[in-house]
C-alpha cells in the first residue's frame, strides 16, 4: 500500500493501526492524521510526546463528558484516549525514564477500565488463576437479546507489544456486534503482567491457554462446546502451539500465521552477523550487535522495546531464547479447525502463513489479504471491515457445522 506517513516504518505502521481502529471506534482519523502530520521524521521522545497529549486531551473530553452526563461521549473518548496512550508506548524506550513508560501504560489502562465500564452492558473485570498468580482480563457481553446462552466465546490472544485497546478493536468489538461472548486478557509479558509484574514471555502458550480455558468452561454463562482462540501478530505462534496441546476450542484464527518467531529479529541481520551468531562466539556476536545498536539510536530502542517481555540482556543470549518459539515438531498434533490469514506485504514473517496452512493436517482455512483490496501488511491495518467479514463468516461455518 503506497500510503506512508512517517519515515520510521514502525510509526508509520501504528499510524495505520490507528487508522483502522477508526472502523470500530477506537480513533477518530481527523485526529490521527492531525497528530501525524507533525511526526513524519519525529523521533521517539517526539512521538511519545505527541501521543500521549493527545491521550491527555481526548480523556479529558471524556472527563467533562461524563460529568454532564454524556455517557456515550464519555464511553468513545475513554476508548480513543486509550488508543493514544497505547500508540505512545511503543516510543518509551527511547526515553531515558523507565518510569514514564510505566505512568503512560497507567494512564492508557485507566482509560480502557473506564471505556469498559461504560459499554452496554458493562464488562466484567475478570483474574484468570495461573500458576499461584492471576492474569487480568475483561469479559464483555453482547446487548441484551442478542447473542444468548449458547453465544460463541472468543479468547482473544494480544501479540508481543499491542495494547488491549487494539485486541478490542482489531477482535474483540466485532465478535461482540455479532453477539458473541470475548475474554480479552494478559498473558505472561503481556502488558499488565509485563509493566507491572515483570513476567516474561513463555514459548510453551498452551500452559498459558488451558487456564484461560479452565476459567470460561467453570462459568455457567459459558457455552463448553463454542470457544474460539483468535491471535493477533505474534500470536499467531501463540494460537496453533496451543491449540497442539488444548483440544476444548472449537476453532481458531491465527493472524498472520507464524510457525518460527525468530525469523522477524533476523531480517534486521546483515549475513554475516548470522554466520557469526552459528559460530557459536557469543561474545564476538554481542559485541558487534551492541556496536551497530551504538550507531543508531531509533533501531536501538525500537530493539529494547521488542526485547523487554524476554527479559534477557545479551543479544545471543535472546536470540537463542526467541528461537525456541518454533512450530516445527508439535504441526501434527493440530486437530483443531484453524483459519491462517496471509496480508500481501507481510512485514514480519513473510510466507510463514502459506507455510503452516500447508503443515496443519486438519480441518483448515486460508484467506489471502491483497493490496488491491486495501487489506495488505501486517495485520491488515487499513482494512478492518473485510478482516472481519471473512474472517468472523469463517468461523460462524465452522461452529454450525459442528453443531
Amino acid at each position: 500500500m503506497a500510503y506512508r506517513f512517517c519515515d520510521n516504518d514502525q510509526f508509520d505502521f501504528e499510524v495505520k493501526v490507528l487508522l483502522g481502529a477508526a472502523w470500530q471506534r477506537g480513533a477518530d482519523p481527523g485526529e490521527v492524521l492531525a497528530t501525524a502530520a507533525a511526526l513524519a521524521d519525529a523521533d521517539g521522545r517526539k512521538w511519545f510526546d505527541a501521543w500521549t497529549d493527545l491521550g491527555r486531551r481526548v480523556r479529558t473530553d471524556g472527563e467533562l463528558a461524563a460529568a454532564a452526563g454524556r455517557s456515550t461521549s464519555a464511553r468513545d473518548a475513554w476508548l480513543r484516549a486509550a488508543g493514544y496512550f497505547g500508540t505512545a508506548q511503543v516510543a518509551a524506550d527511547a526515553l531515558a525514564d523507565e518510569g514514564r513508560l510505566l505512568a503512560v501504560f497507567r494512564e492508557h489502562r485507566d482509560c480502557f477500565d473506564r471505556f469498559a465500564a461504560a459499554w452496554h452492558p458493562a464488562a466484567e473485570r475478570v483474574s484468570v488463576p495461573y500458576e499461584g498468580t492471576a492474569l487480568p482480563g475483561y469479559l464483555f457481553t453482547p446487548r441484551s437479546g442478542v447473542g444468548g446462552a449458547g453465544a460463541p466465546t472468543v479468547i482473544v490472544n494480544n501479540g508481543s507489544d499491542g495494547p488491549v485497546s487494539a485486541a478490542w478493536t482489531m477482535l474483540g468489538a466485532p465478535a461482540v456486534a455479532r453477539g458473541w461472548n470475548v475474554l480479552l486478557f494478559d498473558g505472561p509479558g503481556q502488558q499488565t503482567m509485563l509493566f507491572e509484574h515483570g513476567m516474561r514471555f513463555r514459548p510453551d502458550w498452551e500452559h498459558v491457554i488451558t487456564p484461560v480455558v479452565d476459567f470460561l468452561l467453570a462459568r455457567a454463562d459459558v457455552a463448553t462446546d463454542r470457544l474460539v482462540l483468535a491471535g493477533i501478530s505474534q500470536a499467531g505462534y501463540w494460537v496453533p502451539r496451543a491449540l497442539a496441546f488444548e483440544h476444548r476450542i472449537a476453532a481458531g484464527v491465527a493472524d498472520p500465521g507464524v510457525v518460527r518467531v525468530a525469523d522477524s529479529w533476523w531480517h534486521n541481520f546483515p549475513p554475516e552477523l548470522r554466520a557469526l551468531y552459528d559460530s557459536g562466539d557469543r561474545d564476538a556476536f554481542d559485541t558487534a550487535v551492541r556496536e551497530g545498536l551504538a550507531e543508531d539510536p531509533g533501531f536501538a530502542a525500537y530493539w529494547r522495546w521488542r526485547a523487554k517481555p524476554y527479559g534477557i540482556d545479551s543479544p545471543y543470549d535472546l536470540l537463542t531464547e526467541v528461537g525456541r518459539y518454533d512450530l516445527a515438531g508439535v504441526l501434527d498434533r493440530i486437530t483443531v479447525p484453524l483459519l491462517v490469514t496471509s496480508p500481501e506485504g507481510e512485514q514480519f514473517w513473510p510466507g510463514q502463513a502459506r507455510e503452516l496452512y500447508e503443515a496443519l493436517p486438519g480441518d483448515k482455512g486460508f484467506v489471502e489479504f491483497v493490496a488491491a483490496e486495501g487489506t495488505d501488511l501486517h495485520c491488515e491495518p487499513l482494512g478492518r471491515a473485510l478482516f472481519e467479514q471473512r474472517v468472523f463468516d469463517w468461523l460462524d461455518e465452522r461452529l454450525e457445522a459442528a453443531g
